[in-house]
């Protein structure tokens, strides 16, 4: 299955950002706004992915959530993309990233 992706400078403002790593690398630097699911949580939390805007999934470099948007699309999700390059690519990109106290963060 092909999994649709968007690179860093293509996510809409409006998405919605599903962080897919794991605490502490949520905890270190995380988009503002994003929401934070665990990848091995993902097919008991599932409902809470919203069907009305655009998905974008998030891990550090982008396997993980390529698995998280693969299994999402399974499931008759048609609205969920990979971001490129995961992290990396989003703070390489000019993104903001916060930590878990609202400060400056950093990708782990």
């Amino acid at each position: 299955m092909m999994v649709p992706t968007v690179d860093a400078a293509g996510v809409a403002d409006d998405a919605y950002l599903l962080d897919v790593r794991e605490p502490d690398e949520w905890a270190a630097g995380h988009p503002p706004g994003a929401h934070h699911v665990p990848m091995m949580q993902i097919p008991t939390r599932a409902d809470e992915v919203p069907t009305d805007r655009d998905v974008v999934v998030v891990c550090r470099v982008g396997g993980r959530s390529a698995q998280v948007v693969a299994y999402l699309k399974q499931r008759g999700f048609d609205n969920v993309y990979n971001l490129d390059g995961g992290m990396f690519a989003w703070a390489a990109a000019g993104r903001p990233v916060v930590g878990e106290d609202g400060s400056a963060g950093h990708v782990i």
